[in-house]
């Protein structure tokens, strides 16, 4: 069986750091490390940090504040990874070994989709409806169930539309769940970067058979730590963990440091305040734009994570746009093809405010002559 690509990652991999800007992105700006530091109160002194292998499921501090963040588990309940991907690549591993396909909400971010697929496996999607607010089929869902499928894989807050599910959702999924005793993977790395005051919910303590994934990429604005996290029932954890010795062994000495301090009690607040002001100020922005553009964009507005799906008035496929205008004006989106949705792009908003003015700017002259190219 050949070998089927992540074509969003593929784009953002070749492309991202060789634009003047990149809306391709889905976090906030992220933060240096001085001012992750300042947050704890000054520069900190990492030199001490002798270099050699971590703790291979994460240091028992860190693992101890990942777990205060879900009532009821502790630090058996985590295990530390390199990044989301490996969290999300563990996860999926343990769960396939049971056979039968995976129920899978669609749009997503297609790691797992594309693991499965490059796997020769199969799954089963319930789909988001644009219509209804990019609101879940949950007929779909009970359907692929019905089929046979072993686990729900789901992206709450929704990457690419931002868009969170509503608690009764989530119950409903749940009780879809329980009834055919299927697993529930959740990603849900954009918690902590919602655009009002309420935190969206997490599938995390509603269920017993339950993995949650999760990183510092997004709501941290901390990716370049590479440093994720499975939370889930502890034997199963434990498993995950002896899946790791076959990736990447251990996370980062130096990451799971500066995670601690990321995630401290003291530290983690602020950093999540100023997310959600980039968002909310960005969000505003990008709304007020989109405004004056002659009806050529419309979007539903996200609930969390500076990311949302813009649909444009255009003939030409995603695809080709997204090439033309990272070609003639530097700007990189995301096709909405990479999703399986066509007529759209993804669009990232985290970056500073000026930056993100100008290349809406660019974004704009490009779509009011494509059609004429």
């Amino acid at each position: 069986m050949g070998f089927i690509p992540f074509e969003m990652e593929r784009w953002q991999s070749t492309h991202e750091h060789r634009v003047r800007y990149n809306l391709s992105e889905s976090g906030v700006h992220p933060l240096t490390v001085g001012e992750l530091l300042s947050f704890d109160g000054g520069p900190g002194d990492l030199l001490p940090l002798r270099l050699g292998y971590s703790q291979s499921n994460g240091t028992d501090e860190l693992r101890a504040l990942i777990a205060s963040l879900h009532p009821g588990a502790s630090d058996r309940s985590v295990v530390v990874t390199t990044g989301g991907a490996e969290a999300n690549f563990v996860a999926f591993w343990e769960l396939a070994g049971a056979g039968g396909p995976a129920a899978v909400m669609l749009p997503n971010y297609m790691q797992v989709p594309g693991l499965i697929r490059n796997l020769g496996g199969a799954f089963k999607p319930f789909r988001l409806r644009e219509e209804a607010g990019w609101r879940p089929d949950l007929d779909q869902l009970a359907a692929g169930l019905a089929d046979g499928a072993g686990f729900i894989l789901v992206t709450n807050p929704n990457n690419p539309t931002g868009v969170a599910l509503t608690p009764a959702e989530m119950d409903d999924i749940v009780s879809l769940a329980d009834r055919h005793g299927a697993w529930i993977l959740a990603d849900e790395v954009y918690r902590g970067a919602e655009v009002g005051d309420d935190p969206v919910a997490s599938f995390w303590g509603r269920y017993d058979k339950v993995l949650v994934t999760n990183s510092l990429s997004k709501a941290y604005g901390l990716p370049g730590l590479r440093l994720g996290w499975v939370v889930g029932p502890d034997e199963i954890v434990e498993r995950l963990w002896a899946r790791t010795d076959y990736t990447t062994i251990a996370p980062s000495s130096v990451s799971d440091a500066l995670a601690t301090v990321a995630l401290s009690p003291g530290v983690r607040p602020a950093i999540l305040a100023r997310t959600r002001r980039i968002i909310r100020r960005n969000l505003r922005a990008l709304a007020e734009w989109v405004e004056t553009q002659d009806g050529l964009f419309g979007f539903t507005p996200p609930d969390a994570g500076a990311i949302c799906m813009v649909r444009y008035r255009a003939s030409a496929a995603s695809a080709e746009l997204a090439e033309r205008l990272r070609a003639e004006h530097g700007v990189l989106v995301v096709p909405g093809s990479h999703f399986g949705v066509e007529g759209a792009i993804r669009i990232g908003f985290g970056l500073p405010a000026e930056e993100l003015a100008q290349a809406l700017e660019e974004l704009g002259s490009f779509f009011a002559t494509a059609d004429s190219a």
